[in-house]
């Protein structure tokens, strides 16, 4: 118990760290380089709390209903937070489909979510190595490694992340017909069924940058390969969405997409 303990210590130190950032990113660089910061500021909180749930969840022998309750719990916190931030490239590149931002706004801020990944591993690392825990002096002995994070072929994985970036999406896509009090929950309980359906096969990531962040470094596959599935399934499953909800079955219906191109809640995962 005490190294859930300790994990649920470095989730809260996580997300006040984040939040601290978010309030001096909004008062000091209020404006259109607002957005940026927010964006990295999230991401980093994205990643870091599930750098530390992965590494929870893979070497302690937790019951199913604790771990699957603190993904929710998790997931929620992730969504109040988040604000306007997508922590997610598939999402950052729909709202330039939709004529919402910029090619060029974009490309700055999925570089900015990738180098918020790459600081999260950084601060996982360095917390990990102050030994707060048996589990983290226990990782630390084998160099903070990871091992392959697939549980099944490269086209079984690529399938799952292709699945559930499409059940998060079309959730997001029609979560406004609910209260709103109940919308984050909603996509948390989503969620959180997605990680527990594909979570043995390919982690249930269905995010770019959180999967550049958490199992990229992991030995098993090369990048190519990892890219196949992390990449390339997330985006095909939330583009497929979109096109189904908003193209593909107005049409076949007869009726209009006026009123389809609701907001996605912010930030999808993880995880």
């Amino acid at each position: 118990m005490t190294d859930l303990y300790v994990s649920l210590a470095v989730l809260a130190a996580v997300v006040l760290l984040s939040e601290a950032i978010r309030q001096t990113a909004a008062r000091l660089f209020a404006g259109a380089n607002w957005i940026y910061l927010l964006e990295a500021a999230c991401t980093f909180q994205l990643c870091c709390c599930t750098h530390e749930l992965k590494l929870l969840g893979e070497n302690t022998q937790m019951e199913l209903s604790v771990g699957l309750t603190l993904t929710f719990t998790m997931i929620v916190i992730h969504l109040l937070t988040f604000r306007e931030a997508t922590c997610n490239p598939s999402g950052a590149l729909e709202k330039v489909c939709r004529g919402g931002r910029s090619v060029k706004a974009t490309v700055v801020l999925i570089a900015c979510q990738f180098a918020a990944g790459v600081a999260a591993q950084f601060f996982a690392a360095s917390v990990w190595s102050l030994g707060l825990s048996e589990l983290h002096v226990k990782h630390r002995r084998f160099g903070f490694r990871c091992f392959d994070p697939l549980g099944g072929t490269l086209l079984e994985a690529a399938a799952v992340e292709l699945g559930c970036a499409f059940t998060v999406q079309a959730a997001c896509m029609h979560v406004h017909k609910l209260d709103e009090k109940l919308r984050a929950p909603f996509i948390a309980a989503v969620i959180t069924a997605m990680v527990y359906t594909g979570g043995s096969i390919s982690g249930a990531i269905f995010n770019p940058v959180l999967a550049f962040s958490v199992q990229f470094p992991c030995s098993g596959h090369t990048y190519p390969e990892y890219c196949f599935v992390y990449w390339l399934g997330p985006v095909l499953g939330v583009a497929s969405c979109i096109l189904l909800f908003e193209k593909i079955i107005p049409f076949l219906s007869g009726k209009s997409t006026i009123g389809l191109d609701v907001p996605v809640v912010q930030k999808r995962k993880t995880q």
